[in-house]
């Protein structure tokens, strides 16, 4: 196959996490007789720096073009200023309406060797196996917002909005993925309180009763649903949701494998390219230190290879290998217990390298 890669490394420990996913690709390549052309563009901080504009023109003809795109990080205190013409995260939140990416899936599955690194005892998470599909590129976060008045009077507003369509689009997916797995899917809303929410709860259960009728259908409200995700998770298969309720929970449920460095994610859409990134931030703090888990963007790499290439064979690969190094007991900071050794950033990519070649 012949493929065309957009890599942004974005900020922090984004170059250094991309860079090891970079070399699980042309691996991958080797292996299995592919040509991948690979090429970095900035996005983020380092393009407002560089271009005054976190997603540059050139950065987005150039995802418009590719066959995937596979992103590090974006932002960073350096970058934090609330007053700013612009900030990171904008980028990211521009990419994702500019591909029609309105789809974000997230597997939430701790790995049976690292059950003990998580915060909740091992016998509520093991068996635990989620797939997070998030609405992207709706609700709070593209509505209209703004400030107005002043002093005491100032105030300010943010607007949710879904359309039927959008709703309809989403669930569609999660539903369609659903079938291929346990047969489960879980609405999360807060119908009882949001007119947003009563559209997506009618929605969600017209699609599923009219087009995928035999799946196990329930809806819960996003606060319990939050305390669900740490007493019960196991009891869930697919959970599709809003852009902001997608974000806090996905986020909460990064803690049930123990480390955000662990989680991959996919950001898809009806056409074009897909987004694949880890769902961890820029980690500042460890920037340059060779220290940051690469393994969620590798697992990333993965998605990409299945869900935009086709090439189900080379993501097991990938995925094998990611076991096999955790299970022979190989481990970075954030993910070690009190008392084992850890390795860092370059030296774990190495040992998934040698797992795939093996």
């Amino acid at each position: 196959m012949d493929a065309n890669i957009v890599l942004l490394p974005g900020d922090g420990i984004g170059p250094e996490i991309v860079s090891q996913a970079e070399r699980v690709l042309r691996a991958i390549a080797e292996r299995y007789g592919h040509e991948f052309e690979l090429s970095s563009h900035p996005i983020g901080g380092c393009a407002i720096d560089e271009f005054g504009d976190p997603l540059p023109e050139s950065t987005l003809n150039a995802c418009r073009k590719s066959d995937a795109v596979l992103l590090g990080a974006v932002g960073g205190p350096k970058w934090d200023d609330p007053h700013a013409k612009t900030r990171p995260e904008a980028g990211l939140l521009k990419i994702r309406k500019e591909l029609g990416l309105f789809a974000n899936l997230r597997p939430i599955n701790p790995h049976p060797a690292l059950l003990d690194s998580s915060p909740l005892k091992r016998h509520i998470i093991e068996g635990t196996d989620i797939l997070f599909v998030r609405e992207l590129t709706g609700g709070i976060y593209f509505g209209d917002s703004g400030r107005q008045g002043e002093g005491d009077h100032a105030s300010a507003f943010n607007t949710m909005v879904y359309s039927q369509a959008e709703v309809k689009r989403v669930v569609r997916v999660a539903a369609a993925a659903a079938l291929k797995r346990r047969g489960k899917l879980t609405s999360v809303d807060k119908a009882n309180v949001l007119e947003v929410s009563r559209l997506w709860r009618h929605t969600a259960e017209e699609v599923v009763k009219k087009e995928f009728p035999t799946l196990e259908y329930e809806v819960v409200l996003v606060d319990a649903m939050a305390m669900h995700l740490i007493s019960r998770p196991t009891d869930f298969d697919v959970v599709v949701t809003g852009n902001m309720f997608g974000d806090i929970l996905t986020d909460e449920a990064s803690m049930l494998p123990g480390s955000l460095g662990l989680l991959p994610s996919a950001s898809v859409g009806e056409s074009g390219p897909g987004l694949y990134e880890p769902i961890h931030g820029s980690a500042p703090d460890i920037a340059g230190k060779g220290i940051a888990n690469p393994l969620a963007t590798i697992l990333a790499t993965a998605m990409l290879l299945r869900h935009s290439l086709q090439l189900g064979a080379e993501a097991d690969a990938i995925e094998a290998a990611v076991t096999q190094v955790l299970d022979a007991g190989h481990r970075t900071a954030d993910i070690a217990q009190k008392g084992e050794s850890s390795i860092g950033t370059t030296e774990i990519a190495d040992h998934v390298l040698q797992a795939m070649s093996g």
